[in-house]
């Protein structure tokens, strides 16, 4: 795959798609290939889209595409899709909503399935995000499963994040408190030709004037925009709110400072899953191991020993010469 990156760079969709499944499948040499794209990376600007089940979230996203299209802007998305715990399948739908930009050679769009990882996104995304970043989109929009207040996921991954809402689905003040009130970037009250929009507006905020802005950033407040996806009302204003917060992001240094923030805690992260591997392997090879959570099961140690243990044994073999 390595040797195919002056292709994807040139903008070869073929290579795109495969190099998508690729990392998705966890080839075997997918860091070898992360690792050379790793210097194209950076320059695509990330749009999160989250919300509630039924929001409108994948008409909401082919209309953003439609509105980034006029500027000739190159556009990634990706949909991520649950998968069911009992077949391993997903439907990998969103797609069918966006088939207006099938054609369109500069939209890529690809649909992944969330694979058992929680917080609204696929274990996979944020290498996906590289992939469409290093083969020149400008703008690559997230749209997150949809499991309500959960999926916190994406602010790790989106330079803006949009809420999305819609009037009479329940209690928006439930809806929008805690963490999802926090990650919002933009707040975007969709459907917003049915009856109580203006009053999910005024709730949202009332909730803004008590405080949560994202990350303490005192110096933007979530501004909230009204939508109608099926006729694409209103989002040309929402796409100009996103274009402010990015400027906002850019003349703050907020931006840079964000993307560092995320990159550190991605090393943190490889750093994390490698440990949790080794002692995997090590714990599947040795029946020393086994031994110990027999013990374990026999209340003679307890598990916060035995982890100390295991811990401190394979580190000790990793540094020794």
């Amino acid at each position: 795959m390595v040797e195919q990156i002056p292709a994807l760079l040139g903008g070869d969709r073929r290579v795109l798609a495969r190099m998508i499944t690729y990392v998705e499948n966890d080839g075997e040499g997918k860091e070898a290939l992360l690792r050379e794209l790793h210097p194209y990376t950076g320059k695509a600007y990330v749009i999160g889209i989250t919300g509630s089940p039924g929001a409108g979230k994948s008409s909401l996203t082919d209309r953003i595409i439609t509105e980034l299209r006029k500027g000739d802007y190159k556009v990634g998305v990706i949909a991520v899709d649950p998968t069911s715990p009992f077949t391993g399948g997903a439907i990998l739908g969103d797609r069918i909503r966006m088939s207006d930009h099938y054609l369109d050679q500069s939209v890529f769009i690809r649909s992944m399935g969330t694979r058992g990882s929680l917080g609204g996104l696929s274990r996979a995304t944020k290498e996906v995000i590289k992939v469409l970043d290093a083969s020149g989109c400008d703008f690559i929009i997230v749209e997150t499963v949809g499991v309500g207040q959960s999926e916190l996921e994406i602010m790790t991954a989106a330079d803006s994040t949009l809420v999305v809402l819609t009037p009479g689905a329940g209690d928006s003040i439930q809806a929008i408190k805690a963490g999802i009130m926090e990650i919002a970037d933009i707040f975007v009250v969709n459907k917003s030709d049915l009856a109580g929009a203006d009053r999910v507006v005024t709730e949202i905020e009332v909730m803004l004037d008590l405080g949560g802005y994202k990350k303490g950033d005192q110096s933007w407040r979530p501004p909230v925009a009204k939508t109608v996806s099926i006729n694409g009302k209103g989002v040309d204003e929402l796409v100009q709110k996103v274009k402010a917060h990015r400027q906002h992001l850019e003349k703050s240094g907020r931006l840079d400072q964000e993307r560092q923030r995320r990159l550190k805690a991605e090393v943190s992260e490889i750093i994390e899953e490698r440990i949790k591997e080794m002692i995997r392997q090590q714990l599947g090879r040795s029946g020393q191991w086994n031994d110990l959570l027999e013990e374990v099961v026999a209340r003679k140690i307890d598990p916060y020993t035995v982890a100390s243990q295991i811990i401190k044994e394979e580190l000790w073999k990793r540094s020794t010469p």
